[in-house]
C-alpha cells in the first residue's frame, strides 16, 4: 500500500489501518481525519518535519515531530529534546522530498530516511495513537510503542494545548 504501511508489516508491528475519502478541497488534513475516525482529536496526531539549527555545526538537520492534531508544536521543546540551539518548521516542499509523502499525508513510518523522531509524550496515555498512513485518506491506528520499536522515537513534551 505504502512505505508505512511496508514498514509496519516488516517489523510485525500490530496495526488497523482505515481508509476514508480525502475532499482535495480541504486543506485541514487532521481535522478531517479526526471527523473520518470518530475518535477525540488528542488521540489523532499529525506528523511535522522540522528543521534543527545545531549549536555544534553549521550545518542544519532535520527531525520529525508527532503531536496530537489539537495542539500545536513547540519549537523550542523540540529543539531542546534534539540537543539543537533552535528548530523552525522545514520548507514544505522540502518536507515531501525529503519524507517521499505529501502534505497532509506524511507518516513517521516509511520515509525515505529515517530521521530522529520525537513523539509528544500525550501518546503514552492512549492505548492506541492514530497517525497518516503514508497518503492522505489513510490512516493506521497502533499502540504508543510503536513508534519506539519502528523508529527509535523518543517520547517527550513538545506539545502546546
Amino acid at each position: 500500500m505504502t512505505p508505512a504501511i511496508d514498514l509496519l508489516r516488516a517489523l510485525g508491528i500490530d496495526h488497523s489501518i482505515t481508509e476514508y475519502a480525502h475532499d482535495p478541497e480541504n486543506v485541514s488534513y487532521g481535522d478531517e481525519a479526526v471527523l473520518a475516525l470518530g475518535v477525540d482529536a488528542d488521540a489523532v496526531f499529525k506528523t511535522l518535519l522540522v528543521s534543527l539549527d545545531s549549536a555544534s555545526s553549521n550545518s542544519d538537520s532535520l527531525a520529525v515531530a508527532v503531536v496530537p492534531v489539537g495542539a500545536r508544536l513547540d519549537l523550542k521543546a523540540v529543539a531542546h529534546a534534539a540537543g539543537a540551539k533552535r528548530a523552525t518548521m522545514a520548507d514544505p516542499t522540502e518536507a515531501e522530498r525529503r519524507t517521499g509523502y505529501v502534505l497532509g499525508g506524511i507518516s513517521p513510518f516509511g520515509q525515505k530516511r529515517q530521521f530522529p523522531t520525537f513523539v509528544d509524550e500525550w501518546a503514552l496515555a492512549l492505548d492506541v495513537v492514530h497517525c497518516s498512513g503514508g497518503r492522505r485518506g489513510l490512516e493506521v491506528s497502533l499502540a504508543p510503542e510503536a513508534f519506539v520499536d519502528a523508529l527509535d522515537a523518543t517520547f517527550t513534551a513538545i506539545a502546546i494545548w
